[in-house]
């Protein structure tokens, strides 16, 4: 039976504006009760009270930098293995910090959610779990921290923007990217007009991960993660479970949009007068799993099957005000590391990766030498850098850019102040990773992206960091 003409305009039509064709998730009514958390603000805090949840390559890297923060206090820990235990209570001896109550097992960590002597849920787990763990601390009347990606679909996405809104509850997504020296200056330059109106901007996760996707433990059987095997100094010895390995093998898309969209976003005000409207996403085919795996483990080894993300994954971001953003992805080729970082205006020019450059008018042709480059890097120099970079630097996690988040993380909640991101930043950056799996597996079709915030994207002119002046 033929169709309709309408029905065949109406799909072509969704095709074209990228609606339904690709989901019908781009707008959901807000359930009675609830309202928006645009600048969220929650009691203060005297002394922050943590749980750690997953002390792997990240988790107990946190645990030491909160050894450097003023009134916390670590309450508790859980993982799945005792030896990450252990570390991360060495790590509060060594600090002369009380021993913290610690979790084991599958539900440990929903024990360690319910106590009532905690403020902060910190997750530093695998993706899978990154959401279930968040929503249930919320329900118990905690603050969450989690690491990135938040979550990895649209509907947990939604699940976390509701819960914040039920429960009032701060939820801010960890190793963002957005403290970075380098981002943070610029973003500064931006917020003061240097590069006029911001149009373009690109960012990346270009990172050789093959060797970790596959280790568990080191050839000698020790599981030691951020300390390495002897002779490659310090890193981590791999995933646990291969968790992120075996994503890449079911998944396609860009996985992990955000270490470079984080920065560039706040650089549009995302959220804060403009929102993301629609995407196109394309990957290249997949080679380099499969051929590293083949030439480590043997061709006909279990390890060398095809795996469906795609060496480089390139997505192409329009705004509602019509500004565009490039995004990135690529962990399976041997290429140095770069999150791009890269901010384009009507008056100027910024990129970190692979030198830092800054072009402006009325010579912008060219880049500033790097006297002049470094001048302004002083001069815009975010307010942040100058708070807390000296320590910063000493701390580390990722040069610094780790402790500055917990700085702020903690600093906000201690006075009552909202936080520099919020549960919308988490779902718009995170519903990537499905949405742009979607646009490659429609053949670059395009894809609507929600609007999180339900409208309240406008209530807000800019981008604002609560308690600087």
């Amino acid at each position: 039976m033929k169709k309709p003409i309408t029905t065949i305009i109406f799909v072509l039509f969704s095709i074209l504006s990228g609606g339904c064709s690709a989901g019908c998730d781009h707008m959901q009514e807000r359930p009675a009760g609830q309202s928006d958390v645009i600048a969220l603000a929650c009691d203060p805090i005297p002394v922050v009270r943590v749980g750690f949840i997953g002390l792997g390559m990240r988790g107990i890297g946190a645990v030491e930098r909160f050894m450097h923060l003023d009134s916390v206090e670590v309450v508790a820990l859980c993982d799945l293995e005792a030896e990450n235990l252990a570390r991360s209570q060495a790590v509060l001896r060594e600090k002369a910090k009380p021993e913290a109550a610690e979790y084991m097992g599958p539900e440990g960590w929903k024990r360690l959610c319910e106590r009532p002597d905690i403020d902060l849920v910190y997750i530093s787990t695998d993706w899978l779990s990154h959401t279930p763990m968040a929503v249930y601390a919320m329900e118990q009347g905690k603050h969450v921290a989690v690491e990135v990606p938040a979550a990895v679909t649209v509907e947990e996405c939604w699940k976390l923007v509701d819960t914040d809104e039920k429960t009032r509850r701060h939820c801010m997504m960890l190793e963002n990217c957005c403290y970075d020296f380098f981002e943070l200056a610029t973003l500064n330059m931006a917020q003061r007009g240097l590069f006029g109106e911001i149009v373009h901007v690109e960012g990346a996760y270009i990172h050789d991960l093959r060797e970790l996707g596959f280790n568990s433990r080191w050839e000698d059987g020790s599981y030691v993660p951020g300390v390495g095997k002897a002779g490659r100094g310090k890193g981590p010895s791999g995933y646990w479970n291969y968790w992120r390995r075996e994503y890449n093998r079911e998944h396609t898309g860009n996985p992990y949009p955000t270490h470079g969209l984080g920065p560039v976003c706040q650089a549009l005000n995302i959220h804060r007068g403009d929102r993301m409207t629609r995407l196109v996403s394309l990957s290249s085919g997949q080679f380099g799993m499969t051929r590293y795996a083949a030439g480590r483990f043997g061709e006909e080894a279990p390890e060398a099957t095809d795996y469906r993300l795609g060496d480089m994954n390139t997505t192409l971001i329009r705004t509602a005000k019509g500004k565009s953003i490039l995004i990135q992805h690529d962990v399976t080729s041997p290429r140095p590391y770069s999150r791009i970082h890269l901010l384009s205006g009507t008056e100027g020019f910024a990129r970190k990766y692979p030198v830092e450059q800054i072009a402006l008018e009325p010579d912008a042709h060219s880049a500033l030498d790097k006297v002049r480059m470094d001048s302004l890097l002083v001069r815009y120099e975010h307010p942040f850098s100058r708070e807390i970079g000296e320590l910063a630097r000493r701390v580390g996690g990722h040069g610094g850019m780790d402790f500055i988040m917990d700085y702020r993380l903690v600093y906000c909640l201690h006075r009552g102040l909202p936080l520099d991101m919020d549960v919308y930043d988490e779902a718009e950056w995170s519903c990537i990773v499905e949405l742009s799996e979607r646009s490659v597996v429609a053949g670059s079709r395009p894809v609507e992206i929600p609007d999180f915030t339900r409208g309240a994207w406008q209530k807000l002119s800019r981008l604002e960091f609560a308690g600087v002046r």
